[in-house]
């Protein structure tokens, strides 16, 4: 993360806890003399789904602040508030918690790649049931990459 993308961050953290929600990622994207600012934000609770009301509500304080700080110099910038979407990668406990039931396709340290259904998960380890219904905890340090995978019903 680069400075200005610190400092960012630093400044609207904030904001973004005030709306009671948490900040999952910042990206900050030049295409010539243009800046796009990405922001990422979900709810506190991960059994609370986000609501287009609330990444609404903290969009314009945040864009506010950003107009305020001297780290953008005299750039334009497009800033997009959104959450992370399903093809955010599973990486803090968290994550895992708000998708329990959900199918989830991830690859272990050893290369291994395993399919299943998310389970319980606690702030080590996460259950995966498999499709004869068998359950294997894995701790998150030997998750290498995970991503939930869309079905259609």
């Amino acid at each position: 993360m680069t400075s200005v993308e610190s400092a960012i961050k630093e400044a609207i953290a904030p904001i973004v806890l005030q709306a009671n929600l948490f900040l999952e990622a910042l990206q900050i994207t030049t295409a010539g003399k243009h800046r796009v600012i990405r922001v990422l934000v979900d709810s506190l609770n991960p059994q609370t789904p986000l609501s287009l009301d609330e990444v609404t509500a903290v969009t314009k304080p945040i864009s506010a602040i950003l107009d305020t700080v001297a780290l953008l110099g005299d750039k334009a910038f497009t800033l997009e508030v959104s959450s992370p979407g399903v093809d955010f990668p599973l990486t803090l406990p968290r994550h895992w918690a708000k998708n329990h039931g959900r199918l989830v396709a991830l690859v272990k340290k050893s290369g291994e790649k395993v399919t299943g259904r998310i389970g319980n998960s606690d702030e080590e380890a996460v259950e995966i049931e498999s499709k004869k219904g068998d359950l294997t905890r894995l701790p998150y340090a030997d998750i290498t990459r995970a991503q939930i995978e869309i079905e259609f019903k």
